[in-house]
């Protein structure tokens, strides 16, 4: 393939470009500001995300649309938030062909939209959706890494593993697209539910309880949005559910965390505590609205919108984890 398109320069864009960039010929990193991209070209570095790091020579940053024209496979990889917003300004360039890849681990509130069905709304439903237990920061440096790809459309499944497969980046490609996406949201509800629980400084036994109930309840959700149970045992379910619960990389798991603690947290300055909360208030929707019930949603929805000290919401949870 001649060339394929990245939107959004941050940590998970420019990763897949890294990645990308092993099997293409032109990558076209798309981003916002013009002098981060006049620096990536002259630099071959990202200095906000990898300063570290020497990006291929054929990753060419842009800021203008119109360079994606030519591309066969477009990865979208802006904030959930963003991304009705970037799907609005990509239709003014692009004809129908390409394959969009959604990378955005969220759902749109209060629509309760995955991100593939905003991209339907803009496109068509041939979309490839990718999630898995990948921090990007791993993926950058070419480390060894599996993701799972989804889609309707075999055939674009297909080609967009061959844009990604390298000898240290693997992908499985599943047929179930609904459950991948939620599978990519309620890990994150598990994230920030074990980091409360780390904060709290509760006992090691309770936590790996509460991650065990959350892959169940994860499971149940999955079921009740009409996807696939056997999607929870994949990588994009718990792969992607044990590394975000346990690892302190993981930015969910570190919000939990400041909350079990009562650490007051800025959330005009950290975009992670508005998509979390996004993700939050939809997958408790969802839960009512399919009659699911979450123990471990539940607790996460009373320490973070109904702000309810974590030890009252604990004692809650531990009091509804087993009848």
């Amino acid at each position: 393939m001649d060339k394929v398109g990245i939107i959004g320069a941050g940590s998970l864009g420019t990763a897949l470009a890294q990645i990308v960039a092993q099997n293409v010929e032109e990558v076209y990193l798309h981003l916002r500001r013009e002098e981060l991209a006049e620096a990536i070209n002259a630099t071959h570095i990202n200095n906000e995300y990898y300063p570290n790091t020497k990006l291929k020579e054929n990753i060419i940053a842009t800021t203008d649309y119109s360079d994606l024209k030519e591309c066969k496979v477009i990865f979208i990889s802006t904030p959930s938030s963003a991304f009705r917003f970037t799907l609005s300004a990509l239709k003014k360039h692009i004809d129908g062909d390409a394959i969009l890849v959604s990378t955005a681990k969220g759902i749109e509130y209060p629509s309760l939209k995955t991100m593939g069905n905003l991209i339907e709304e803009y496109f068509d439903d041939g979309y490839v959706s990718l999630s898995g237990p990948n921090f990007a920061s791993e993926m950058v440096l070419n480390l060894a890494t599996v993701s799972n790809i989804a889609s309707k459309n075999k055939e674009n499944a297909m080609k967009v593993k061959e844009v990604l497969s390298t000898p240290q980046f693997k992908v499985k490609i599943l047929d179930d697209v609904i459950g991948l996406e939620i599978c990519g949201v309620v890990k994150n509800i598990n994230a920030i539910a074990n980091g409360i629980c780390e904060g709290m400084n509760i006992n090691e036994n309770a936590r790996y309880a509460v991650l065990t109930k959350g892959f169940e309840e994860t499971r149940k959700i999955i079921e009740s949005v009409g996807g696939d149970s056997s999607t929870v045992g994949e990588y994009c379910g718990f792969g992607d559910l044990v590394l975000t619960s346990t690892s302190s990389e993981s930015r969910n798991h570190t919000l939990g965390m400041l909350y079990g603690q009562r650490i007051i947290v800025d959330e005009k300055a950290s975009g992670i505590v508005f998509e979390g909360k996004n993700s939050i208030m939809a997958i408790k929707d969802i839960c009512e609205k399919t009659n699911t019930e979450s123990v471990i949603v539940d607790f996460v929805y009373d320490v973070i919108i109904k702000q309810i000290p974590p030890k009252i919401a604990f004692k809650k949870l531990w009091e509804n984890i087993e009848d």
